[in-house]
């Protein structure tokens, strides 16, 4: 019988399992109690003959060999053979708890799927369930020596219900030398398909799934079978046992105290008792008595499967369920919550501290954290133009990024304009250049954009150029000067990292307004006023902005003026190479 102790630790406690230490049934007491106690006899009569019966002499001979079985028997391998072998026992046991023959889902579609509330009906609903039934008590008559002591014979099952003297006739007409508890199953496929010819059952899809789960029902009974025909290696099982006696029966000898006198290492305490020896016996052969209760599940010990009462269960509650439950329904009424469109059910005073809200996600409550930098930005772009918007009158007057207030979120993927498929990444905004009045700092629209280059040549990137309306054009005076544009729409997700020291270029000797010139064949004009070519660093970058031309009122077009800006640099400063790769 199971021994069941599941709500004694439902919940954990100070010291909770003392209270399973003092249980007998089923416990390692019951098991190892006989091994225990004769292996501390065998033991108390080796150290009596040590210390009274032998002589001077032979206690030296019998010291020198238990010095040599105390070195030699940590060589067996008792741990290593042992817990593999627990370990595939257990596995075993589980697999075959599993695979129990259950007809819960059989009896569910013979109740549904079988038509007629008379008495031919009724007739074959119960004649199809107790072939199940027969089923299962055939496998685990074969397998379980509770099941066969109980129905020794088949006129033991004749008797009990499960089988109609015919039908015993029958199957032992049936002449084979295996086991035939498959005779059952092979009737009920018959016998549904005749009610499918009848009627009884209405469509083909019904009869299919009876067969089906009727399939699945063998697929148990054979798992059972199988289990039961190839077990545990031999040999493994011989390896087991014998390392674990050869080691104890070592233990006997070697682990006797010694004359503290003769000065042998680890031996300067007579206790007589060996207690930690007595503990290695108890878990080592404690372990190996697992195993042996194991590894046949179904016999007569204490954890043993209740083959019995799941023959009786099964018997009961499916008769129950294809007989007296058939179309047998309670009238409908409207629920409790019919009106309600939240339905809460209450909880008692004892259960209310089990009452919590829902889990959302581990992430729901960072919106509600208080300020960080990418919020307030996120939150206010008018303030990210007012902390990144770099004036660069010079060159050389390019400060190093600061990174709290120099690097904004690049616009959403579906505002890009840009040619390339690589991820944005954040970049300074002190290190663009883009050419503009002061004034367009209030021109936050997304549907004009313009020319923005890198001087620090982070990239190469392809911009679309557009031009905003004369109407709209503010005057402003001729100078150097650089703004930037952004969309109002930022993605928190497009965070990805700030640039490496590497990735903002800073190189020796260059300007750090330089466009790149595109590689391409001979012959062909130079780079295009919408494009940029820089070099492509580590790591990949994505940006956008928008930006008006530079010579107010008298300008044409953002790109010829860009081109005219990119060749004002390259003659101020001949020595740059626009060609040049660091």
């Amino acid at each position: 019988m199971t021994v069941t102790y599941s709500s004694r630790v439902a919940n954990a406690s100070f010291f909770g399992f003392h209270r399973l230490l003092l249980r007998w049934r089923g416990s390692i007491y019951k098991l190892l109690y006989r091994e225990f106690i004769l292996f501390v006899v065998l033991y108390t009569i080796f150290s009596v003959i040590y210390r009274i019966v032998l002589l001077d002499h032979q206690k030296r001979l019998f010291e020198k060999l238990s010095l040599y079985f105390d070195k030699y028997a940590e060589q067996i391998p008792v741990t290593f053979v042992l817990g593999f072998y627990v370990t595939l026992v257990v596995n075993r046991w589980w697999n075959q708890f599993v695979n129990l023959p259950w007809p819960d889902r059989l009896m569910f579609l013979i109740s549904s799927c079988v038509q007629g509330r008379d008495e031919h009906g009724r007739l074959l609903r119960r004649t199809l369930v107790r072939y199940v039934n027969l089923t299962s008590l055939l496998i685990l008559r074969s397998v379980s020596t509770a099941v066969c002591k109980r129905f020794p014979t088949m006129e033991h099952v004749v008797e009990a219900g499960f089988m109609t003297p015919e039908e015993r006739k029958l199957f032992e007409d049936i002449r084979s030398p295996h086991l035939k508890y498959w005779i059952p199953l092979v009737w009920f496929s018959n016998l549904a398909s005749k009610a499918r010819q009848e009627g009884r059952i209405q469509d083909n899809v019904d009869l299919q799934n009876l067969l089906n789960e009727m399939n699945l029902f063998r697929t148990s009974c054979a798992t059972l079978f199988g289990y039961d025909w190839v077990g545990v290696p031999l040999v493994y099982t011989q390896v087991v046992t014998l390392a674990v006696y050869t080691f104890f029966f070592a233990c006997l000898i070697g682990r006797q105290f010694l004359d503290p006198a003769r000065g042998y290492p680890g031996h300067d305490l007579d206790l007589y008792v060996p207690v930690f020896t007595l503990l290695q016996f108890f878990f080592y052969s404690g372990w190996l008595k697992v195993a042996e209760q194991l590894i046949n599940p179904f016999g007569e010990d204490d954890d043993d499967f209740e083959a019995n009462w799941i023959i009786d269960r099964n018997l009961q509650v499916s008769l129950l369920a294809v007989d007296e439950m058939h179309m047998n329904l309670p009238r409908m009424a409207k629920d409790l919550y019919w009106n309600d469109c939240e339905a809460r059910p209450p909880y008692t005073l004892a259960a209310a501290d089990y009452c919590i809200p829902s889990f959302l996600g581990s992430t729901t409550d960072m919106g509600s954290r208080p300020s960080s930098s990418i919020q307030l930005k996120l939150a206010d772009p008018m303030l990210i133009l007012e902390r990144s918007v770099q004036v660069v009158r010079h060159p050389n007057q390019a400060r190093e990024p600061n990174l709290q207030t120099d690097f904004t979120l690049p616009p959403p993927r579906s505002h890009r304009t840009g040619s390339g498929n690589r991820p944005s990444s954040l970049l300074p905004k002190s290190h663009f250049c883009c050419f503009q009045p002061p004034n367009s700092l209030c021109g936050f629209s997304r549907t004009s954009s313009s020319l923005c280059c890198s001087p620090t040549q982070l990239g190469p990137k392809a911009f679309r150029w557009a031009t905003l309306s004369n109407k709209h054009r503010p005057v402003h005076p001729r100078s150097r000067q650089s703004s930037l544009q952004f969309s109002r729409q930022f993605s928190q997700g497009s965070v990805r990292s700030l640039p490496s020291p590497k990735a903002l270029g800073r190189w020796r000797g260059a300007s750090p307004f330089q466009p790149r010139q595109p590689p391409g064949p001979p012959g062909l004009p130079g780079p295009s006023g919408d494009t940029l070519q820089l070099p492509d660093p580590d790591y990949n970058q994505d940006f956008e902005g928008t930006v008006a031309d530079e010579d107010g009122p008298g300008g044409t077009d953002g790109s010829n003026e860009f081109g005219n800006q990119n060749n004002e640099t390259q003659n101020a400063d001949p020595k740059v190479n626009p060609s040049h790769r660091d």
